[in-house]
């Protein structure tokens, strides 16, 4: 059916059609809507929202949040801090996908691959922290850092770091894992299928016997497989369509607001170079504007670094400190020897049109100041490898904190970590990467609020990221779907881990 008439089905039509489709399918089957292809399934590269969603079906870690965004048991059944610089973990008796037993040997051989020198793994930055790993039996692991690391338990909750079973990767990087699925098929840009793993460790999961995931890349494509019920579920639903899922009965969304939309420089090569020139494209953006046409009022200015209003380490009185002035622009420009403006190109991608459009706005923005933007929009797969290899001048990008605390936007910011496609390229500023580090070191609440608060300072005096706007995140599903939820804050995109708990009525 073409998607033309797909978007226009409404009333009595399209509820006779989604319900012979889902009808047709068979019992125990589950249909997600994806936005794109994982560009890869290694377990310790970051390459996206879709991508973490299908690897939580595959591995599993430590850890990992549950829908209220609490730490919880997943490979480990008890954790806790031991002295100093130690954290002990306890194993439950949880199988890889072979059969052989999770043991505290695949642990300590996992922490190695993504702490090596030559490791791409997202976190080996952060993993290269680990002074050793103590195996005293199989169930036990004693991790100890090479100096106090309040926030390693948070490291291990994340979906890039899911314990693969020893000696396993085959050649293109892929192990074994523990989840609650078996990849059994896939097609490259269409879609993948899945297959209850019987041995998963947690009692009664997952709640349907097959997982199939169909790439949707067109947003309106995505939108309108759901309303016809060729799928039951669907990731990034587009802005545009959140009114009319509210309103249609057959189907409900489940949105958080914790995402937020930056722009990444890079720091070795370009204009940018000089954060002079980023300060001046910081105060030249009307966020507003992206607020209202990107995301249709489904979302916030941020002016600032992307703490949000409420939480522990929110700083009123900076939460603002790049507002929209187009003189102080100009200002900046001229103090750099560019005061008639520049050429420069902006990466963003098609594929998601919150990056498309924002790219559009912020080019319009500059050029209002003599900022003249060239826009390169390849697709999504593209997009991640220039930003991997650094290859861009500033790039439009969407992202989330890697957790609710403070040091899970390290990864956003610092460029001194292992190069990636969702951090800046190479803009080293003084004393940022110590702040984060003596944060994570530090268990005083007290004294993380004032570490924190110059952090945020560092931010906005040399931006080595300019923030844009928060945006509610959105998965929608038919009405008859139970049991998945959206992760609240900074962790809407982890919410692929509530699929073992999904089922339709």
């Amino acid at each position: 059916m073409p998607i033309g008439r797909r978007l226009a089905l409404a009333g009595p039509a399209a509820l006779a059609l989604a319900t012979h489709a889902r009808a047709a399918r068979a019992p125990g089957r589950l249909v997600m809507g994806l936005s794109t292809f994982p560009p890869n399934l290694q377990p310790w590269n970051n390459a996206g929202g879709a991508q973490a969603t299908v690897k939580q079906q595959m591995f599993r870690g430590l850890l990992s949040y549950d829908a209220d965004a609490r730490l919880r048991g997943e490979l480990a059944e008890a954790w806790q801090r031991d002295g100093d610089t130690a954290w002990l973990f306890r194993l439950r008796a949880a199988l890889f996908h072979t059969g052989a037993p999770v043991t505290s040997a695949d642990v300590a051989w996992t922490i190695a691959q993504v702490a090596g020198e030559k490791s791409g793994a997202y976190l080996r930055s952060e993993f290269q922290g680990v002074e050793r790993v103590e195996t005293p039996d199989a169930r036990t692991v004693r991790i100890v850092m090479k100096q106090p690391t309040a926030t390693l338990p948070e490291w291990l909750a994340s979906p890039h770091m899911p314990i693969i079973a020893r000696d396993s990767l085959d050649a293109a990087g892929v192990g074994v894992g523990a989840g609650p699925y078996r990849l059994t098929a896939q097609e490259k840009g269409v879609g993948l299928d899945f297959t209850a793993f019987d041995k998963f460790y947690r009692p009664g999961r997952p709640r349907t016997q097959s997982l199939r995931m169909t790439v949707y890349a067109d947003e309106s494509a995505r939108v309108a497989a759901l309303q016809s019920g060729d799928v039951d579920l669907i990731e990034f639903v587009p802005w545009p369509a959140f009114q009319a899922i509210e309103r249609n009965p057959r189907l409900k969304l489940d949105s958080s607001m914790g995402p937020f939309m930056d722009l990444l420089f890079n720091g070795r090569s370009g204009p940018f170079k000089d954060p002079r020139l980023r300060l001046a494209v910081a105060f030249a953006i009307r966020r507003q504007e992206i607020v209202d046409s990107v995301f249709f009022g489904r979302g916030a200015v941020l002016g600032g670094v992307p703490i949000p209003p409420g939480a522990a380490f929110f700083e009123p009185d900076l939460a603002n400190g790049w507002t929209y002035d187009p003189a102080r622009a100009r200002a900046l420009l001229a103090e750099a020897g560019v005061p008639d403006g520049f050429a420069c190109t902006l990466l963003a991608t098609a594929q998601y049109g919150m990056h498309k459009g924002t790219a559009e706005i912020v080019q319009q923005h500059l050029g209002e100041i003599g900022i003249k933007v060239a826009l390169l929009l390849p697709e999504w797969g593209q997009r991640v490898a220039l930003g991997n290899r650094g290859q861009y001048e500033f790039a439009v990008f969407g992202t989330t904190a890697d957790s609710n605390d403070p040091d899970g936007l390290a990864p956003a910011i610092d460029s001194t970590l292992t190069p990636g496609y969702s951090r800046p390229f190479g803009t080293d500023v003084p004393g940022l990467h110590e702040a984060f580090a003596e944060g994570r070191a530090e268990f005083d609440a007290a004294k993380r609020h004032a570490i924190y608060r110059r952090m945020q300072r560092l931010v906005l005096d040399q931006a080595p990221i300019v923030s844009l706007a928060w945006r509610a995140q959105a998965y929608a599903m038919a009405a008859d779907v139970s049991g998945f939820r959206n992760i609240v804050g900074a962790l809407t995109t982890y919410s692929g881990i509530t699929l073992e708990d999904t089922v339709i009525a």
